[in-house]
């Protein structure tokens, strides 16, 4: 059994994926060109942004956003606690500092009210500038935008989504990637939307914010092309086979792939309702589930769940084993006496089951027998 059954879904889009492969090999660019311009284009309509740049990866399209709005030494950055490390070390890389916040206990996104505390924190101690607010719709649940943009507005912050793992969910209406004053995606191949390698993508309103993005993209390049350096930049560029295979599996995402998502969820809710914490998600959001993650009751006894799911041949996953304050890389990264509980808890107690579009209901009875069997 698969975690995420990357080869069923490539056989449900296998004529398309090998038409639009086969045409790149054909027309011979490899970089840039139509393919590349029209997935931009369908992405920015899919999300509502006007301008979308893709990059090379998730983390070029992170810290090309706090390049481009001058991110650096003796600027707070304000991150969840629960994220991978792509959120908070590309800002650090380029020098800033890095300022974790507690997750909300339901929805295990930033927490508004430790955002605040640690914002307050911040200003109060006069070390740091707050510039950025990188907001992380882990697991694929949207972050609560309602209140984390009037906190941003509030203090002046800039607010960056990290929309990673939720391309697809949307929040009381509106897609993901289309919060802040820039947004970014991953195609890494496991999430939601995801290439046969690596990808990524920046998503803004802002003309002239596009622009630099697409500067940064290529080198720094100015108005007159790549040999006309104006900027330190990367070289950081999705290329057309990527783009080519990415064009159907948008497509599937719109069309199905997000809908049985919430098919497979539904029955994992049903099925261990009252025997794990399954996932939370606010009304009027829509979840892609990246992860389906439920909380067992101790962490001996997320492992003996585990242990069994491994004996039987199930693959699980823990989406994360450690928060972000007690990686060796932010040792020195400032607390201001933030306690980081829910964190804590989450991760001592978090398991992810399988979890893609094509899972067959046989498999997911299996899995589901199982973890009541270990239960």
């Amino acid at each position: 059994m698969q975690f995420i059954d990357l080869k069923a879904q490539y056989a449900a889009l296998k004529a398309e994926i090998d038409g639009g492969i086969a045409r790149v090999l054909e027309k011979g660019q490899y970089i840039g060109g139509d393919e590349v311009a029209a997935l931009e284009e369908k992405l920015a309509g899919f999300t509502g942004r006007k301008h979308c740049i893709t990059c090379a990866n998730g983390t070029d399209a992170l810290q090309i956003a706090y390049m481009i709005n001058g991110i650096g030494k003796g600027d707070a950055v304000f991150c969840p606690d629960i994220t991978f490390v792509s959120s908070t070390e590309a800002s650090k890389l380029l020098g800033a500092t890095s300022v974790f916040c507690d997750i909300d206990p339901d929805t295990y996104d930033i927490s508004p009210e430790s955002l605040e505390r640690q914002i307050k924190a911040v200003i109060k101690e006069g070390r740091l500038r707050p510039r950025a607010v990188v907001a992380v719709d882990i697991l694929g649940n949207p972050c609560d935008y309602g209140a984390i943009l009037p906190i941003c507005e509030k203090y002046g912050l800039i607010l960056v989504e990290d929309a990673a793992q939720s391309f697809g969910a949307s929040y009381k209406g509106k897609k993901c990637c289309s919060f802040g004053d820039i947004s970014t995606t991953s195609f890494f191949p496991a999430k939601p939307l995801g290439c046969y390698g690596d990808g990524g993508a920046i998503f803004t309103d802002d003309d002239g914010a596009a622009s630099l993005c697409r500067s940064v993209c290529v080198h720094g390049k100015g108005p007159r092309g790549k040999y006309d350096n104006v900027r330190v930049g990367l070289n950081s560029r999705l290329d057309a086979l990527q783009a080519a295979i990415l064009i159907p599996k948008l497509r599937a995402l719109g069309e199905y792939e997000t809908d049985r998502r919430q098919d497979v969820a539904r029955r994992y809710n049903e099925a261990f309702a009252g025997a794990l914490k399954t996932p939370f998600v606010t009304d009027g959001c829509v979840s892609v589930y990246a992860q389906y993650a439920v909380l067992a009751d101790s962490t001996e006894k997320r492992d003996n769940i585990a242990a069994h799911l491994k004996a039987l041949g199930i693959p699980t996953m823990i989406y994360y084993p450690t928060p972000q304050h007690a990686l060796p890389v932010f040792a020195d990264e400032p607390r201001y006496g933030e306690t980081f509980a829910n964190a804590d808890d989450y991760c001592a107690r978090t398991l992810s089951l399988p979890m893609h579009p094509y899972l067959a209901p046989e498999e997911q009875d299996r899995i589901i027998n199982a973890v009541l069997e270990a239960i």
